[in-house]
């Protein structure tokens, strides 16, 4: 069993319903991780969930908090909920760089996945913003200065490249289509297990005596669609890929 730290996947949506000369405005928490939290406690490892709202200010501050999980992972999370703690961005007060730790935390044996999304890597109009940060220094890709997003509504296809490793092994060669994914560039000495359009879609990295992954894809819609949420893989691939991570803490 692994312990895993979740960060993101979550938002609050607004809207306002109409009726004729009168407007009524409401508010409400959406959760885009179900299917993985499911996922992962079936393959027996425990997580808990950080809504995004949460992060700026629980976020761990501290190597000594991180050390209470053996991985983390940052899903449509932007770099600014973990730089801007409310002491900082409201009282001016000095606060730690959540991104060196975290980098500082898996070359010390941690394992830090990232999954793809409006707010991951450098993500939609560039909001996401880890290009050129100590969490771009130690994934397995490097990431665009610009908007990186590839939406395929179409459908596309991921197809496996390593069957050999323990995170893939007797994962189907092609997998459900996606209806996105980010545009990534793998390291020289990253590990590309599967790719989209010839791009990486999964890839691993050692970083010191820590791991590292990159999604480029969603794990819940809308890149995620159903059949990629169904598909027997799901579990085993995301099941694996945390133990695969924790494995630099043994």
């Amino acid at each position: 069993m692994s312990r895993v730290l979740l960060a993101g996947e979550s938002w609050v949506a607004r809207t306002a319903d109409v009726k004729g000369f009168d407007a009524i405005e409401r508010a409400q928490i959406e959760i885009g991780a179900e299917a993985l939290i499911e996922a992962l406690r079936a393959e027996g490892h425990e997580v808990t969930h950080l809504l995004s709202h949460d992060v700026a200010a629980e976020f761990p501050a501290t190597l000594e908090e991180l050390g209470a999980y053996d991985v983390v992972l940052l899903s449509d999370i932007g770099a600014n909920s973990l730089l801007l703690h409310p002491d900082v961005f409201a009282k001016g007060k000095r606060f730690p760089n959540r991104l060196k730790l975290l980098a500082e935390w898996v070359r010390a044996g941690g394992g830090l996945a990232m999954a793809g999304g409006y707010l991951s890597f450098q993500g939609f109009g560039a909001k996401a913003n880890y290009h050129a940060t100590p969490i771009e220094e130690i994934l397995p890709v490097d990431i665009l200065a610009y908007d990186d997003r590839v939406e395929c509504p179409e459908g596309i296809e991921g197809e496996l490249t390593d069957q050999r490793h323990e995170i893939t092994e007797g994962l189907d060669r092609r997998w459900p289509a996606l209806l996105g994914y980010q545009r990534l560039t793998a390291k020289q000495d990253a590990t590309v297990l599967a790719e989209i359009e010839s791009r990486p879609l999964l890839a691993v990295r050692t970083v010191g005596q820590g791991r590292t992954l990159a999604f480029a894809s969603d794990i819940s819609p809308h890149w995620a669609p159903e059949e990629f949420l169904a598909w027997k893989g799901y579990r085993q691939l995301f099941g694996r890929a945390i133990g695969w991570l924790a494995g630099g803490r043994g």
